[in-house]
Parts: structure tokens; sequence; C-alpha cells
């Protein structure tokens, strides 16, 4: 059973999550899609998707939240934020789900989005899962024009910007990875995403910064990531996972041969299936180990 639920209003946008009701009692993976913040939507995660968590015993909610530039970062962690608090205050009132036990799971920009608020101690999930996700959003590789992008098209703003609006939006249409690769190109997508300079604000955003904010109460981790990854460079998951490991929390590295960003989208491979049969793992691992959970 799918439900579209609205959980936030501004302005100038209504941000809806879709709540697929499919096992009783059971614990929520709250899907959050990537995009580089720029595009993508709720509907990112697919039927397959669900239909194999539901099979492994979850529920699934995957949420919207306003998309940049129209809104800069500091907008978007709060819709990410409500999006959590009104799923932890408000489910209950439709659904018999467990929100005491819930899971982060992000792709790409919604891995770093994960991996952000796994840093914020009123939103400790029971785990995250970081699909080709990014901790360090002021390394070089974000801050410099992308090599791989450099090879396409220029771009450049006057162009960039005829794909997107003045007014927030949470829909993600495709073309508007034309804005997306005009700031890899000119190595801008930190200030365009945030309003900020890296080089005068650098202090305020290294409060988005998750690996700046890294301790051993950090929620326990699994990662997974293309080491020919030509998005977002494969160490970023290392770094991750190595810093995690330092501080003693439990997380994993999947690490998939040869693939490329997005490499999930053809789910239907065994490669791919199971990775996700790691993540099932992973998972149950922590809830037989949950006192009075075994």
């Amino acid at each position: 059973m799918k439900e579209t639920k609205l959980y936030k209003k501004t302005e100038d946008c209504s941000i809806r999550m879709d709540i697929y009701y499919q096992v009783p009692g059971a614990p929520v993976i709250v899907y959050i899609h990537g995009g580089a913040l720029i595009f993508g939507s709720r509907r990112d995660i697919t039927e397959a998707q669900v239909e194999y968590f539901k099979t492994a015993g979850f529920n699934v909610i995957s949420i919207d939240y306003r998309l940049a530039p129209e809104t800069k970062l500091d907008e978007i962690v709060e819709d990410v934020r409500d999006a959590v608090k009104w799923i932890q205050s408000r489910t209950a009132e439709w659904y018999d789900m467990d929100t005491e036990r819930l899971i982060f799971f992000g792709s790409s920009a919604g891995g770093y989005l994960s991996l952000l608020l796994g840093t914020m101690p009123d939103l400790k999930p029971m785990a995250i899962i970081s699909m080709y996700g990014y901790g360090d959003i002021l390394g070089e590789w974000y801050s410099e024009p992308s090599a791989f992008y450099l090879k396409k098209k220029p771009v450049d703003l006057t162009t960039a910007e005829q794909f997107v609006g003045k007014y927030g939006t949470t829909d993600g249409s495709a073309e508007r990875f034309m804005y997306y690769l005009f700031c890899r190109q000119h190595g801008l997508w930190v200030e365009k995403i945030s309003g900020m300079s890296r080089l005068e604000n650098l202090e305020n955003l290294r409060a988005f910064n998750p690996i700046d904010h890294l301790d051993a109460s950090f929620p326990p981790t699994i990662f997974l990531h293309g080491d020919s990854d030509t998005d977002v460079p494969f160490e970023q998951s290392v770094l991750m996972h190595n810093q995690l490991n330092l501080l003693g929390v439990k997380t994993e590295l999947v690490t998939m041969t040869g693939a490329d960003h997005g490499f999930d989208k053809v789910f239907s491979s065994q490669e791919v299936q199971d990775a996700y049969d790691q993540i099932v793992e992973f998972i149950n691992s922590l809830i037989k180990s949950e006192p009075n959970r075994s």
C-alpha cells in the first residue's frame, strides 16, 4: 500500500512523502533521493526496490525536499529534518510501524544527507545506508572543476539557469542536470548550493560537512560504492568508513568492483542483489543485537 502525505508547506512549495506500509510493526527505511540536491524526487525509488524491502521485512518511506539552487542547503537540511520529525510524530496516526527503528537510506546526495543527519543527536537512526554518498563536501573533488565533466560540452551560467526557476520546488526534472553540469565544470557546486563562499564562509560550511562531526555515537553505517565512480569518488566512502572504524562505530564498506555511479539502477543484476542482501544482513545484525530483540 502506498499513500502520499503532505509533511510540510512553505510559502511557495508543498513537500510530500510516499509511505509504503508493508509490514505491520516493522522498522522503517527512510529513502532520501539523490540528484546533487538539484534534481531527482521521491519517485526515484523503484517498485523493485520497495518490493525487495517488503520481502526483507521493512516498511519504506520516500521523501521529497526542496531543491537547489532555488532553495539553499540550510533549508534543504531543515526539510529533511522536518520529514524525519514528522515520521516520528505523525505516522502512528495511520500506520503500525516501528518508528523507533528508522534506517536512513540515501543514494549520492541522499547518502550525503543521510550521513549529515547521522551527526545530529536528536535524529539518531538505528542505521544508515550510504549508496555512493559522500561525507566531505569541502574536498577538492567538489571545489575544483571535474576532469570527467570537463570532457562534456561546456555549459555557461546563462544556459544553466534556463533549467531552474525562481521559486522553491521539489520537481527535480532530468533537464536540471544541466545546472549540475555547469557547477561541476566550474567547481562551483558548494557555492551555488549553499549560497556561501567556500573561502569566506568556510566555518559556516563546516556545519554541513559530515566528516567534521563524527564521534563514537554515530549510527552504524554501511557504505556501498563503485570503485570506478566517475561522479562521486570511491574514496569518499573509504574516508568515512575508515574514520568510523577508528571511532569504534560499527561499519561496513561494500566495494562494487568496476562499477560506476548509479550502479543500482540495474537492480536485477546479481551483483546488485548480492549488495542489497548485505544491506539487509547488516541491519538484521543490529536488530538481533538489541536488548530483548533477539
